[in-house]
């Protein structure tokens, strides 16, 4: 009886941890942006993390509501050990896929609005997703590259310079020196490669880039 009283407890505090800091994140992005994009951002943001915690939790594995640090970002607590490299990719790009997906929707909603809010927020979310794509430290993009060999890092840091060629878009210029730096300085390479985790990854970019080149505005879209 204690332990199922003390497992509703940690229960009920974990989600208020999660309410009251998501507060505070939507209240830092309404005063730097006003109202509406900082609530739309703030709601970007969440789904990019629930898309993380979604993945995880339809895998049978533990996890916990995600945590914004205000002025930060924000994470999703869960157990990785034992967990296979290419496992942790997939849950590393579904948060920047859960992104796409909404930034997917904010276009399809200025499309048929003309309201330039929806196409500010596509492009940021993109952006946002985009920037944590770069394959260094904790970002999503650092995770998801610890399933590639090296021959695969090369395809990405190939890929990643083709799409700034086309596409124009400096993001892709950093994500290429975080896939250069795991080409060259890395030594973490796995046992076996993931062409799946490849395609994934290549694929999640092109598809953010495109949307990018297709919205109206410059950098976040704030303008």
């Amino acid at each position: 009886m204690l332990a199922a009283k003390g497992k509703v407890l940690l229960t009920a505090v974990l989600k208020l941890k999660f309410l009251l800091s998501f507060v505070a994140f939507i209240g830092i992005y309404w005063a730097a942006f006003g109202m509406k994009f900082g609530i739309g951002f703030a709601v970007l943001i969440l789904i990019h993390e629930m898309g993380h915690f979604v993945d995880i939790k339809r895998r049978g594995l533990p996890a916990e509501m995600p945590v914004f640090l205000p002025g930060l970002g924000a994470y999703v607590r869960w157990q990785a050990l034992g967990v296979p490299l290419e496992t942790r990719a997939a849950i590393s790009l579904a948060g920047p896929l859960a992104g796409f997906l909404a930034s997917l929707a904010c276009a399809a909603l200025w499309w048929q609005t003309g309201n330039p809010l929806w196409a500010a927020l596509a492009r940021a979310g993109a952006l946002l997703n985009l920037l944590n794509l770069i394959p260094v430290w904790v970002l999503d993009g650092g995770q998801a590259v610890l399933a590639l060999s090296k021959m695969e890092r090369i395809v990405l840091l190939t890929a990643c310079l083709a799409l700034w060629l086309v596409l124009g878009e400096g993001l892709f210029f950093l994500v290429a020196v975080g896939a250069g730096y795991q080409v060259f300085f890395a030594r973490d390479f796995p046992a076996h490669p993931s062409r799946a985790t490849t395609i994934y990854f290549v694929v999640l970019l092109t598809a953010l880039g495109v949307m990018i080149r297709l919205m109206p505005g410059q950098g976040f879209g704030v303008q």
